[in-house]
This record gives C-alpha cells, structure tokens and sequence, in this order.
C-alpha cells in the first residue's frame, strides 16, 4: 500500500485543506550491488584525499563550492542555517492559469494529492478548478527544500507536479545545432509525404503497449540464473535497410506503416501514395556487428 512522502495543507485565500503527497510514478528500475568475486561481499566506499590517499575522518570533511579550478569557498553549516526554507506544511498557492500556459518543460515529479481527513474542502477544489478549466500555481517546503508546483484537476481527484525554476531551463538559443533551421528548404513533396507518415501513425496513446524491455529482459535474465537455468542470449537484431535519400526513406517509411496497419483491419487508414522526388541524401548509420555473446547486460 503506497505511504504519503508529505502531508500539510492546501491554502488559498482563508482556505486551508488538508491533504498527503503519494508518488504517482513507482520507478522499477533494476539495480546491482558491488561485490568482490573472491568473497561475493559487498564493495563498501570510503572517503579519501584525492591527493593523499588517506582516510578522512568525518570532522574533517566540510563543504566546499568550487568558483575557479582548484579554487574553493568553503561553506559552514551555520551559515547555510538561515537560508533553509521554513517548512510551513503548506501548499500556498499564488494564481490559476490555463494548463496551456505551463510549457511541459517545467514538469518535474508528479505526485497524487489524497485529502487528509476532509473530503468535501478538497472536493469542492477540484470541482471548482474542472468547471473554470483551471490549474494552480503555488509553492511549498519538502525535506528542507523549496518547490514550485502546478495543482491540477484530473478524473475527480488532484495532482502536482513539481517543476523547473525559469533559470534552470535551457534555453534552445543557446544550442548553436538550431541555429540554422530557418534556412532548411523543405520541398512541398517532401512536406506532404512527410505528413503522409505523421497520418499512417496517428492514433490514440495506449501507456500500457510501451514496456522498459531492457528491464524485463535483466529480470529473465536474473530469474533464470537464480534457478540455475540456461539462458541463451536473444539474436541482435537485423540491421536497417540502407537509405540513400529522404524520399527513398519517407516512401519506404510510409508503405511500413500501411503495411503494419493492414494486419490490424480495425486501425488501416488511407493514405495516398506520393512521387519519388530528388531530395538531400541522408546518409544512415554503419549496422552494428553481429557478435554473440553470453548475455552480459547491466543496468
């Protein structure tokens, strides 16, 4: 059964409505443990001088933030005291916007909002928030540090999402690789066999057709040893047709997707067939060698 990460009250106005933060995503990422072969014990770190070699003890160590190479500033925790946000145990919220406002570069974690105690208060936020097609905007304290976050109605309950500051998000002016899109010519041909393609692939997003299968493929893996059984490792798989130019590649593109489309009658779309045409040449990358190995894969 999931366990609240926070819990504190949603405030607006003279509003306050108590509610606990649940992780929305469960990340079932596999991970490995160090070990030495000889013992199979567990690797342990220890904290070292990069320049002696030597142990550090522990009221030897301080913080430092590097400003030039090999150039520290060091920090007490004393004078970090004053910085630590209050934890109020509150969700403030500032303003209500249109969803459409909020670029998703901002979204970081998302988390369920559950009322603590109170239904109707919550209830009657999320109704209000789905009839005005609104989401809010507020801020709040977890573990010592300070988010922004967006509040938003989904199927009857609530849901926030942490987000970005304005200054931790790149700005794509400053990848010298755009720079230059404005002066890619893109014939009308190439523009119509190419939403040719987007058509052929259109459809309704199913989560559940998509699967991490390097992961599930390490579980067999592991599973399999664990009993002692044989695995045998999966034939690599077959290299991609070369490709000499975009049309050659959209067209080829394009007749896959109907094809993939013909065997499943219930989704086949139209799409009009469209010329080859002379176009830039698209070089493709060298096909990976074909060695076999014992399955060695990590994580």
């Amino acid at each position: 059964m999931p366990r609240p990460v926070w819990s504190g009250t949603i405030s607006f106005g003279l509003v306050t409505i108590p509610v606990k933060l649940f992780h929305a995503v469960s990340r079932k990422n596999v991970s490995f443990n160090q070990l030495d072969d000889r013992s199979m014990s567990r690797i342990r770190m220890k904290k070292v001088s990069a320049e002696t070699g030597e142990d550090v003890p522990d009221e030897h160590i301080v913080k430092g933030y590097e400003v030039s190479k090999g150039r520290y500033v060091v920090v007490d925790p004393d004078e970090l005291e004053p910085f630590i946000p209050t934890a109020t145990k509150a969700i403030d919220l500032e303003e209500f916007v249109d969803l459409s406002e909020i670029d998703p570069v901002f979204f970081d974690t998302p988390y369920i909002v559950a009322p603590d105690s109170a239904a109707k208060p919550y209830m009657l936020l999320t109704k209000a928030m789905e009839d005005a097609g609104k989401v809010a905007v507020g801020t709040f304290v977890m573990r010592s540090k300070q988010y922004v976050a967006a509040l938003r109605p989904v199927d009857g309950r609530l849901m926030l999402s942490t987000m970005a500051f304005a200054d931790e998000v790149v700005d794509p002016a400053s990848i010298d690789e755009l720079a230059d899109l404005e002066d890619v010519k893109i014939s009308p041909k190439e523009l119509a066999m190419a939403e040719q393609l987007v058509d052929s692939l259109a459809g309704d997003f199913e989560p559940e057709r998509f699967s991490d299968t390097y992961r599930d493929q390490v579980l067999d893996l592991i599973a399999k040893k664990a009993a002692g059984e044989a695995f045998e490792a999966p034939e690599p798989a077959a290299a991609a047709p070369q490709v000499i130019d975009l049309m050659a590649a959209l067209e080829a593109s394009v007749k896959a997707a109907k094809d993939a489309r013909g065997r499943h009658p219930a989704t086949v779309k139209a799409v009009p067939e469209a010329a080859a045409d002379d176009s830039d040449v698209v070089e493709e990358a060298p096909a990976p060698r074909k060695t076999r190995s014992r399955a060695r894969k990590s994580a």
